[in-house]
Order: structure tokens, then sequence, then C-alpha cells
């Protein structure tokens, strides 16, 4: 069957409201870790994940930080209207927006959309003491979203405090509560660094210090990319094939030395967490295009939905190896004189699809029907059910508070 083809319902499974872990437990390398390898199953505690990870391994983390999306404003009328952050428009670049002085725009969600007119809307919070006043106003809709202009009446205070005093963390709404101050710690990882995503990369949420030191002890490599995840993660596949699914698009940013370690450590990459997954797999595809002589000065790199499974034509339709691919960035990075790869991804990874650079996979329990559960299916050649009737029937806790898994197909 045709990956475009894939019928959503053949990926769903039972998911009891109880097994869904509300909250994390207090140790975090405390939880269940589920071993699939090449076809067995067993389990283990997480902190025992270095065991099951080869010494002369590359880690690849995502070091994105969740920003507190959340914000509230109340009309006069008491009507109560929530902007969920989703991407920045102006600036367009994240750690510029959070640099901010006195107004920004992003491309939001609209909670009581209806209620909200064309009047601005006002909240008064306390910065370092102080009273600001900040407002928003819609400007327009955006493909994926409202865009809504944010100021602010005290230019030395810049929009990271602006975030700081008046935003909520977004916790998934499947958890069905509302988040406490101890999601604040409990939400990011310990390695998060850069802000920008409105969902936790929840994979590394298992990791600890001490776990993190004993892969180093033992000479596992470890390097840390960027992808900032969007709202679109817990966007549920609703066409009946995937061919109608409309993939979210993520910025990602990878440091050139990254991409030099995953040319020396080809065939050896562990991957935490499906949007490092996504990062890595959509280098191989950018790759290609600059070895195809596809990009056009001064134009963004970025990877479609459907680009790995389109057939390509002409002289260079050849299988480009990894090491080619790789070499193609670092070539375009030392022309351009860039230390970063700045990307985007559309990439959708289902069953059809060929891995090219992630070896080892460590991942939570996803959702029914959904793209997370197409990954790890292409991932471990469509054996994703014995992984989940297992982990059903062991009482692992499922979703981002819950389990984890190291998958070695």
């Amino acid at each position: 069957m045709l990956t475009k083809e894939i019928k959503i319902s053949d990926f769903t499974y039972p998911l009891p409201e109880e097994r869904i872990a509300k909250f994390p437990l207090k140790q975090r390398d405390h939880s269940k870790l589920l071993v699939y390898q090449k076809g067995e199953v067993s389990e283990t505690v997480f902190s025992n994940l270095p065991d099951y990870i080869p010494a002369d391994s590359l880690m690849v983390f995502n070091n994105t930080k969740v920003i507190m999306a959340r914000l509230h404003f109340r009309k006069a009328t008491g009507a109560l209207i929530e902007v969920f952050l989703l991407e920045p428009v102006e600036p367009l670049d994240y750690q510029l927006m959070f640099q901010a002085r006195g107004c920004c725009e992003w491309c939001c969600l609209v909670g009581n959309l209806k209620k909200w007119k064309e009047e601005k809307l006002v909240h008064e919070v306390n910065v370092n003491g102080n009273t600001v006043t900040v407002t928003a106003q819609k400007m327009g809709t955006l493909r994926t979203g409202i865009r809504v202009r944010l100021e602010w009446d005290d230019t030395q205070v810049v929009f990271a405090d602006i975030l700081d005093a008046m935003g909520e963390l977004p916790i998934p709404p499947y958890l069905n509560r509302a988040s406490q101050e101890s999601d604040k710690v409990t939400y990011q990882t310990v390695y998060s660094k850069i802000k920008g995503s409105v969902a936790a990369p929840t994979a590394g949420l298992h990791f600890t210090d001490e776990v993190l030191g004993r892969l180093k002890d033992k000479g596992v490599c470890m390097e840390e990319v960027t992808l900032h995840v969007g709202a679109g993660t817990f966007r549920p596949v609703k066409s009946e094939r995937i061919e109608g699914h409309d993939m979210h698009s993520e910025r990602f940013v990878v440091n050139r030395s990254t991409i030099a370690q995953l040319m020396e450590y080809e065939g050896r990459v562990v991957a935490v967490g499906t949007t490092s997954v996504r990062t890595l797999e959509s280098l191989y595809y950018i790759g290609c295009h600059l070895l195809r002589g596809e990009v056009e000065e001064n134009t963004p790199l970025q990877v479609a939905q459907w680009e790995p499974y389109e057939e390509t034509e002409g002289a260079d339709s050849r299988e480009i190896t990894v090491r080619e691919a790789l070499g193609a960035i670092v070539d375009y990075l030392d022309r351009h004189q860039l230390s970063q790869l700045h990307a985007a991804t559309q990439i959708i990874i289902a069953p059809g699809y060929q891995y090219h650079i992630v070896n080892r996979l460590v991942t939570n329990f996803h959702q029914p029907q959904s793209t997370l559960l197409l990954l790890v299916s292409a991932f471990v050649h469509g054996d994703w059910r014995c992984i989940y009737d297992y982990a059903l029937s062991h009482d692992f806790r499922f979703l981002s508070y819950g389990d984890s898994s190291i998958l070695i197909p």
C-alpha cells in the first residue's frame, strides 16, 4: 500500500483515561522503560537506559524550552479570551522576539474568539514591581491561526518578561487539568535552553543529570538540536487516509559541528524523541536539495510533507548517501560562513518511510491515530502493536508524563 493511502483507523488502540499520566513521577528517571530489541520486548527502569546505548553512539537531544504561551484577557463584559501563542510573526526570529520591546506580533489560537470583536483587550501585569499595561489586537487571519499584535507601555520591559509575568504554561489538553506551579519545572527537560516551544519534547523529561552523567562516563557522544514544538503536535488526524492530513511546519536549528558529528557517527545515531527524529531525518532531504541544485540564494531551506515519498526524476535520481547529503550541508554552511543551519520541516514519517540517519529511538507512548504513532510504526517496521500491547498489559503510563521506551529495530 502507498503511504498516502494508509488508513488512520488502522493505528488505533484502547487507551483508558486512567492510563494517561496526569502528573510525572517524583523522580524523573524512576519511570518504566520498555525495551524493544529486534522484535523482543522487555522492561526495566529509565535509570538503566545507558545499558542500552553503545559506547560508540551519538545521542541527539532537542534543547527547546517551553514558553508560557497561554495569555488570558478579560473583556469589560467579563468574557474570558485566551490568546495561545503559536509562532512569532514580527519579529520572525525567536531570539529577537523574546527581546522585543514595546510590541510584537504572533500567530495565535484564540479561545472564545466569537466574543472578541474588534476592540483591544487589556491586561495589567506586575513586572519586576512595576505595573505594565498589555494590550492585544486582532490583525487578521493567517493559515494556521489569528494574527495578534501585543503592545505594552513600558519599553524597558522585553517580551520574555511579559510572558513570565502573565503567561501560563501550556500543558497538553489531554491531561484535563489546570497547570500547576510544579509543571514549570516538571514540564521542562533538565537540558532545555532555547525558548520557543508550546509543548515539551516529552521523551527528554525522563533524563536526569545522573543519567546524562552515566552516558558521558560511558563515552557516549551527546549533541543538541533545536526544534520548537508547535501545537500541531496534538492535532489529531481527522481524514480517513493520511493523504488528507496537513502536517504542521516547524523550524529547527542545527549546529555545523553537530552535522559533522553525524557524519562521523553514521549508523550509530540515537534520537531522543520524535522532534529530534524529524529534525535529523529532515537534514537528509535538505542535503539532497543542495546536491541537486534545488536551492536558490536567499530562499528558505525546507522539507515538504510528502517529499520522502516522491520519485525523483532525471539524471540525479540515484540514491544519495547520508554522507553526501550531510556533506552538502557542511559545504553550504562553509560557503556562507555560517555556524548553524536554520531550516523548516513539514515532513510526515509514516510506514513506507526509509530512515536515513536515526538508528535507535527513545520515545514515550503516543496517542491513538496520531502522526507520532505512524512515525514509531515506520521505525519498527510495522511492529508497533506488540509494543503497545505489552505496555497496556504491563501497567505502563501513557503520553507526556508517562513512561518511556527504547526502540532498537
